[in-house]
């Protein structure tokens, strides 16, 4: 056992665990988590949720009195989510007053078939606060084209939120932009900006898997030593478009009237590739003001062989730049490779959507009363 989980926070990068479920909740295994290693927040998504929810542990009461009142599956899901999402902000509340709000958070996303519907996506954001009703929440919003003015208009409605699925550069850059515009609307309006929080997740193991793949079809020597360089380069870039970014006359603006940087998120740590060290995502990406969250097998990974050394983002935007260069030189397209991974992470989060509406709508149907 080492102390990593302790010098990670140290080196200010924040412990998030991406899993949750009742029976963490209720076993207090979540609340061992925060008191043991160091983790201060929790992030959900759908297939987090149709696993959990899948297993059954601890829904069958919930779920029968869904089913005596008859409510739609929608309406169930919705339910079930948001009392996993409101119990778990309520074990990490004292978390989320002793950072003045900056831990202590748990996101839970908006229904992933809403994408690419920009007005449906503000809509389901205002409800899921609503629903929620805790000030620690962060509503998830995909980084797509639709999302971006969703996520202006929903930070300008005063809700703080976790902007999911990023893989691109350019994209990322769009993100920030759209946070900025989401605080001058809320500035406008009056809002107290010290109230409103961000985080920007971006995915990291994704980006191996898919430029791996194309590295080992070329099969070169040269390609083989480009494997598992991409994510850990786009990452770090991502750092370095976010101190650009929050060292602008426009952001000093903001923070002259309360309002807090848009942390970035390192997103999908757990390695994909047994090859690699499990704490490659966490080891290579420790810089001052991130999020890291992982799942539960990346954190005790960490705990076990975690290497913090210090910041090991700063001083490395050259080198970063030229492995994306050398991946791109051989023939594998960087705008090509992102575009494809967003789309797959939508597609997927809306595949385990519809898997959970399907196991829940059948549980619904086990368990309704036999009489009218």
């Amino acid at each position: 056992m080492t102390d990593a989980l302790k010098r990670l926070s140290e080196e200010g990068v924040a412990i998030w665990l991406d899993d949750l479920s009742r029976k963490r909740i209720t076993s207090g295994n979540l609340a061992e988590l925060l008191a043991e290693q160091h983790v201060v927040g929790v992030t959900t998504n759908p297939t987090i949720f149709q696993k959990a929810i899948s297993s059954g542990d601890g829904y069958e009461q919930q779920l029968t009195d869904l089913a005596a009142r008859r409510v739609t599956v929608e309406e169930a899901v919705r339910m079930i989510t948001t009392a996993d999402v409101r119990d778990a902000a309520d074990i990490l509340h004292p978390v989320f007053e002793a950072t003045g709000g900056q831990d202590g958070r748990v996101s839970i996303e908006v229904d992933p078939r809403l994408a690419h519907h920009t007005r449906a996506t503000v809509a389901e954001a205002r409800q899921l606060a609503w629903l929620v009703d805790r000030p620690n929440t962060l509503i998830k919003i995909p980084a797509t084209k639709a999302g971006l003015p969703a996520i202006t208009e929903v930070i300008g409605n005063g809700i703080s939120v976790n902007v999911t699925l990023i893989f691109s550069l350019e994209r990322y850059r769009e993100v920030m932009d759209a946070y900025l515009a989401g605080l001058e609307k809320a500035k406008e309006k009056g809002l107290d900006l010290s109230k409103i929080h961000s985080v920007a997740s971006f995915f990291v193991s994704r980006v191996d898997t898919e430029i791996d793949k194309r590295l080992d079809a070329l099969g070169t020597d040269e390609a083989k030593a480009l494997r598992g360089k991409a994510a850990v380069a786009n990452a770090r870039l991502a750092y370095q478009a976010y101190e650009e970014v929050f060292s602008t006359g426009r952001w000093s603006a903001l923070e002259d009237a309360g309002a807090n940087k848009q942390r970035p998120l390192w997103a999908s740590t757990g390695v994909k590739d047994p090859a690699y060290k499990p704490t490659l995502y966490v080891d290579d990406l420790v810089a001052p003001n991130t999020v890291n969250t992982m799942p539960e097998a990346t954190l005790q990974a960490t705990e076990e062989q975690g290497e913090i050394s210090g910041n090991t983002i700063a001083g490395t935007y050259e080198q970063a730049r030229a492995d994306l260069d050398a991946v791109e030189a051989l023939g594998i397209k960087y705008d090509d490779v992102v575009q494809l991974l967003e789309d797959e992470g939508v597609e997927k989060f809306e595949a385990s959507w519809v898997d959970l509406l399907t196991s829940t709508e059948a549980e619904l149907k086990r368990l309704a009363p036999s009489e009218g």
